[in-house]
């Protein structure tokens, strides 16, 4: 047999008979596991499952959503209330408290280390009696709905690497992020969504660029990368077809690049091509998929006061955790929402009241409407930065202003859902909220009690790349059991 010119001198009827009898086959197969996929002009490459078939043991949760909060908040001005810092505003920090401990390049050179109290206001909440500030009053309303995890600490001093380790493992680039490993090793629930759709809050440049490698593939197989979702006329970026294009055109011209693609498979073995062919036959479905769930002008209004005005803007945070709850009510395995803006080297207490009023409504209303479809049960919500911030100013203080520089050694972040306690605060800091007294929970222990909740032993799923087995957590991680319900 001979395409393009070349003769295939191995494939001979014997083999021209094997392939289509298991042709016959798969398409037997097909049509008992799902009739309207064989009985359409569209033959997906493979199934939706992820490379273990099932998970290692029965899962809390189905889907996680991960507010993730780019530059940094300040546990001090949030969830971490320590009463001594107004005290000794303006002091200097002890030296046991600091000492030996990495500082960045922007305040190691300072003359003094000064105590900064915070400007606002903290009160306990809810049955669980948690300290929440003024600045998150919606947050303070569903406080026995979460579980406060104040002793993470994480290896990075700086955002990059900071953020590149929490979302990949790694701080160096080119590792999978966690949406990746997680759709790679579960698949998908949705035929016609991503597994992992990532949402990025419109025009909050930040200090900080956010880069597509946070939610990309690194080794593993492309189809396997995060896709983003954007505000605007096209959601998807190329997925439209060009003008003249009809669907049945892109349709018939799929079917001849997947002929074409499986030739080639078959000839070289390489598994790339299938995830090529994996994400064009997705790409057609999202075609009509993107657009259904995009729009959010059906929402009632009740649900737009819920999340607040912002929610009717697309592209903001309050549109996003809008649009996160509508995917996760389509099973999409992993939404990412990135929000930037949070590091305050200065200004900290106006950058606060901004970043604040932006997240804390939709955040709170994200987390009561999937209670109140009954999706929280089995959806995990996370909230939460890179780092922390400093218990002293950097920069001078004045009565109305200061700033925090990077604190890897502890700072603040909530859940809530899927098989998290309720109403609970695990970990502590010390009287300065600077450095950790009990409970450590460091990054990769997060990523190994995420992958635990979704029924994964973080151990188990691994990618063999240039002769070594790689993992999310590395060859580190515990669960930390203590949070779960």
């Amino acid at each position: 047999m001979s395409y393009c010119g070349n003769e295939n001198k191995n494939y001979n009827r014997r083999a021209f008979l094997a392939k289509t009898s298991l042709g016959l086959g798969a398409m037997a197969m097909g049509s008992l596991i799902n009739p309207l996929i064989a009985n359409s002009k569209s033959k997906p490459i493979n199934t939706f499952g992820g490379i273990l078939g099932n998970p290692h043991f029965a899962p809390k949760a189905k889907r996680v959503i991960y507010l993730f909060q780019s530059g940094g908040p300040s546990q001090a001005e949030l969830f971490d209330y320590k009463p001594i810092l107004e005290k000794l505003q303006g002091t200097n920090m002890p030296e046991s408290v600091i000492a030996g401990q990495r500082l960045t390049g922007m305040s190691s050179g300072q003359a003094s280390y000064r105590v900064v109290g915070s400007k606002f206001k903290f009160d306990k909440h809810g049955e669980s009696g948690a300290w929440v500030s003024e600045l998150m009053p919606h947050t303070a309303k569903i406080v026995d709905e979460l579980c406060f995890i104040k002793s993470m600490n994480t290896d990075a001093i700086n955002h990059d690497p900071a953020i590149t380790f929490i979302q990949t493992g790694s701080q160096f680039p080119g590792r999978p992020s966690i949406g990746s490993w997680l759709s790679y090793g579960l698949g998908s629930d949705n035929e016609n969504l991503p597994s992992f759709v990532v949402l990025v809050t419109k025009g909050k440049q930040g200090a900080q660029p956010l880069y597509s490698r946070l939610w990309g593939n690194g080794f593993l197989p492309s189809q396997y990368q995060g896709v983003q979702f954007r505000a605007g006329k096209d959601p998807v970026l190329y997925l439209d077809n060009p003008p003249g294009v009809s669907a049945d055109n892109r349709r018939e011209q799929l079917d001849y690049i997947d002929k074409l693609g499986r030739l080639s498979h078959d000839e070289n073995g390489d598994p790339e091509i299938l995830s090529r062919m994996n994400q064009y036959e997705m790409a057609f479905r999202m075609q009509t998929s993107v657009p259904e769930i995009m729009n959010i002008s059906k929402e009632p209004d009740h649900i737009y006061k819920m999340y607040g005005e912002d929610s009717k803007i697309p592209g903001t945070y309050a549109a996003n955790c809008l649009l996160a709850r509508r995917l996760a009510e389509r099973d999409v395995k992993f939404i990412q929402l990135y929000h930037q803006g949070w590091d305050a080297h200065g200004g900290l207490p106006g950058l606060m009241k901004r970043q604040c009023k932006e997240t804390d409504q939709p955040t709170a209303a994200l987390i009561s409407d999937l209670k109140q479809r009954g999706l929280l049960e089995d959806t995990l919500v996370i909230w939460g930065g890179e780092f922390g911030r400093t218990s002293y100013s950097q920069g001078i203080i004045t009565a109305d202003s200061y700033g925090r520089d990077h604190h890897p050694k502890c700072f603040s972040i909530f859940m809530a859902g899927a098989g998290i306690k309720k109403g609970f605060s695990f970990g502590s800091t010390d009287e300065f909220g600077y450095n950790i007294t009990s409970n450590s929970v460091h990054v990769h222990d997060f990523q190994a009690t995420l992958m635990h909740l979704l029924g994964i032993d973080h151990e188990r799923l691994n990618f063999k790349y240039q002769g070594r087995r790689f993992r999310l957590t590395d060859v580190h991680g515990k669960v930390v059991n203590e949070i779960l319900a």
